[in-house]
């Protein structure tokens, strides 16, 4: 079984790299909106694929996991008949705007339909011809994106109009050397400007950078002056794995990704227990709604970070603190356990963590470059297996089972009981399975959940404050 997982998953781990690396690259200047869609579409995955198998009604489970493993297969083996390169990739079209607007209708109509064939099909007893009708629809719903290549294919303004927004390599034997002296001199230009040149406007910014990189040519072409080569790029530029290691704005993300998805599968990891403790007996319903609002968050994440990066020319991280400060209210909400709180508390958790898969391989790819773009965001996605270890394996399964074994006593006070024996003792789980009602089951874990959210959103704020200049740098001129 365990090889079987690890099959599974480090294939579905290539694919999703593989479609996420090349659309990055070919849309740098949507990579909120294209990062936004593929992650939304994968979350959602789930819930389309139970979808599709409730039609056929195979009455095992054995069935459903052939689906997944065939299916999936197959639709990538026919797609891989059609990929080509193609010409006009890292332009911007003038229909591009349009065409994101489109498939973001899309998303929400799918989301909502989704919605609601669930419901439906929870609160009603419906029969086969219906459950293949909505699930005809559901098809429908997913083919109608492709109508906007087959429209650009035939159409004959589909053109890019402006410049390549990535850099073409040019002829580099003959211009080497004067590149290489551009990027000392731009490099110098960097750390000798003083910080009142970072709070003018993008137009003037640039022609005072121009005219002291200006004195600097003529300094060193005089002797004046010694430049110095500086070591490594700087961000914005292209790393490697190696040298982002050692940069704090890297690790700023991985631990903030740790602390805000990691609590956030928390509770996706126990959403069927916490239900059940509050007393709802449909536990699926929260975990396909949860789901739903998993995918609105990826998409609504990365629409909304375009804005701020777009119109605003700030930092991207900070949609991604906003984000974690919705995920620690939601926690809140679950550590009180109103009324309805499972309801709220799954639409704040879902929006908060799916925001997460949009912002940050968007923010990742400004900070530390394309290049290495596949092997940088796969080291990121560590944080969340890391995250859900700890916070669900460790703090949360304990909590809960010192708990259960805490109202289990009250019936039998004769066996000793405590937070450490509970962790320690394997073999009472074994024999029977202990189960705790009420609030109280995750209240502490929920508190916890909700103070790492909070230490998450301070480490995202120092992010957004180190890397203001760059954003300034990507995204001032294009305001301008």
């Amino acid at each position: 079984m365990c090889i079987l997982i690890f099959v599974g998953t480090n294939g579905e781990t290539y694919f999703n790299t593989a479609a996420l690396v090349s659309c990055v690259q070919n849309f740098p200047k949507s990579r909120g909106p294209v990062v936004g869609i593929l992650k939304g579409f994968a979350g959602l995955g789930g819930a389309i694929l139970t979808q599709i198998y409730a039609m056929f009604n195979s009455p095992d489970h054995a069935g459903i996991i052939f689906m997944v493993a065939v299916g999936p297969t197959m639709v990538v083996i026919t797609l891989m008949l059609i990929v080509r390169p193609v010409g006009g990739h890292r332009q911007v079209q003038p229909s591009d705007g349009l065409s994101f607007t489109f498939i973001y209708s899309v998303c929400l109509l799918l989301a909502a339909y989704l919605m609601g064939i669930m419901l439906v099909e929870d609160f009603f007893d419906l029969n086969q011809t219906v459950i293949t009708l909505f699930t005809s629809i559901l098809f429908i719903l997913l083919l109608l994106p492709i109508v906007i290549p087959i429209l650009l294919s035939f159409s004959s303004k589909h053109r890019p109009t402006e410049e390549s927004l990535l850099p073409v390599p040019q002829k580099e034997e003959s211009s080497k050397s004067g590149h290489d002296m551009n990027e000392v001199i731009l490099s110098e230009v960097e750390d000798e400007k003083s910080s009142e040149v970072d709070l003018l406007s993008a137009l003037e910014r640039q022609k005072r950078i121009a005219q002291l990189q200006a004195k600097l040519f003529q300094a060193a072409a005089e002797g004046a002056v010694r430049v110095k080569r500086r070591k490594g790029p700087r961000r914005g530029e292209d790393f490697t794995l190696m040298q982002a290691l050692i940069k704090a704005d890297f690790w700023l993300i991985f631990f903030s990704l740790l602390l805000g998805a990691g609590s956030g599968l928390t509770v996706i990891d126990n959403l069927g227990q916490m239900s059940e403790s509050l007393g709802y007996d449909n536990t699926h319903v929260f975990v396909s709604m949860i789901s739903i609002w998993n995918f609105l968050g990826r998409v609504g994440g990365g629409y909304f970070s375009e804005i701020v990066v777009r119109d605003y020319a700030y930092p991207r991280p900070v949609a991604m603190a906003i984000a974690q400060a919705i995920m620690a209210v939601g926690h809140f909400f679950f550590a009180m356990g109103w009324p309805g709180v499972m309801y709220v508390g799954t639409l704040l958790i879902g929006l908060g963590y799916g925001a997460h898969w949009a912002i940050v391989p968007a923010a990742a790819s400004e900070l530390f470059g394309l290049k290495n773009f596949a092997t940088l965001y796969n080291f990121l996605t560590l944080a969340n297996p890391a995250g859900s270890l700890v916070f669900s394996g460790l703090i949360a399964s304990s909590i809960y089972d010192y708990e259960a074994e805490k109202q289990a006593h009250m019936h039998s006070p004769q066996k000793p009981y405590g937070l450490l024996h509970t962790m320690l003792e394997i073999a009472p789980r074994l024999e029977k399975t202990l189960k705790c009602n009420g609030t109280i089951c995750y209240f502490l874990t929920s508190l916890i959940m909700s103070g790492l959210c909070i230490i998450a959103v301070v480490l995202s704020l120092i992010l957004v404050y180190r890397t203001k200049i760059v954003y300034a740098n990507l995204y001032g001129k294009s305001r301008t």
